[in-house]
């Protein structure tokens, strides 16, 4: 069997985060190896305008702007893989990286794997994303001025989307399958005395309905069982992320949602393994502080290369 192919870092992940490590490290003569997935480019993949990214007055589209990510770390030396990383080991040195066919060993590793936005997989939902069906109200929320709009869910994270809406939609309706919020007291009132927002308790979305964009919904009552239909222009669901961080665990230090945890958004609780995006981000989760902790992350896995080469020479063999 041939030797594990060898770098002096790994970039797991190639969403913002991973792309500008991979830029950062190449310009830095480090010859990543970015290991993309099948489904590269993170969750811009799945976003159709980019209005608040900055350098694109008028915009850019979501795979647009993570193809000109990629093009930009393949120009400075990039090695970029679209498959998937099946299994790390980070218990020795050199760090273990395996995909399904081959096995990789580095000096250094970036985890930037990102995090899932929570579906609800009904029908017409993944056919209208982008027309009227989204999981960021920050990305999106400026295309639905003077419409009505619905957020589903009933956490924090709902009501700050439902919120920030209220600044574009004529009406905001939340709609939760119970009959009282998860969100705290303070951001549960805010959306509750919030004149513009309205609720559906004790209901689900059955169906987005649409041709070119959304216009209705399916809506059932889990009381009685009812179904209707509900006009809507635009669904925002807001039901949480899950961190990509299967491969780590037992590893890395996760949080109880499974987020890495580190003290200074870069480094882990393994010396040589960084992270970087919304894989430890529970807070922003925007294209634009994904690739910040991005650059962060491959700044410091360059000094962290540096340090170690200096000591080697420092100390006699």
């Amino acid at each position: 069997m041939p030797a594990p192919t060898h770098a002096k870092v790994v970039i797991i992940g190639s969403g913002p985060a991973g792309l500008t490590a991979a830029i950062y490290a190449a310009r830095a003569n480090l010859a990543p190896i970015v290991f993309a997935g099948h489904m590269y480019g993170g969750q811009l993949m799945l976003t159709t305008e980019v209005e608040n990214y900055p350098g694109f007055a008028d915009g850019i589209m979501g795979p647009e702007l993570m193809e000109a990510f990629r093009a930009q770390a393949e120009r400075f030396g990039s090695v970029i893989h679209n498959v998937d990383v099946t299994e790390v080991d980070f218990r020795a040195r050199p760090f273990a990286v395996r995909t399904a066919e081959d096995e990789y060993t580095a000096d250094t590793v970036i985890v930037a794997t990102g995090a899932s936005a929570r579906w609800l997989n009904i029908p017409g939902e993944a056919r209208l994303r982008g027309r009227g069906v989204s999981t960021c109200a920050t990305c999106d929320g400026a295309f639905f001025r003077e419409k009505h709009i619905v957020v589903v869910g009933g956490g924090d994270s709902a009501m700050e989307e439902a919120l920030f809406l209220t600044r574009f939609g004529r009406k905001v309706t939340v709609i939760h399958r119970r009959d009282s919020l998860r969100a705290s007291k303070i951001m549960a009132d805010r959306a509750l005395n919030h004149e513009k927002i309205g609720f559906i308790w004790n209901t689900a979305v059955e169906e987005v309905i649409g041709d070119d964009n959304a216009t209705a919904l399916r809506l059932k009552n889990l009381v009685n069982g009812e179904e209707s239909t509900f006009a809507a222009d635009a669904l925002f669901i807001a039901i949480g992320h899950d961190p990509n961080t299967g491969i780590f665990k037992d590893q890395l230090d996760l949080d109880a949602a499974g987020y890495i945890v580190s003290d200074d958004g870069v480094r882990t609780n393994i010396e040589g393994v960084f992270v970087a995006g919304d894989v430890f981000d529970i807070r922003y989760k925007q294209a634009i502080t994904a690739a910040g902790s991005g650059c962060r992350a491959a700044m410091d896995v360059e000094k962290y290369l540096e340090a170690r080469e200096t000591h080697h020479k420092a100390v006699p063999a």
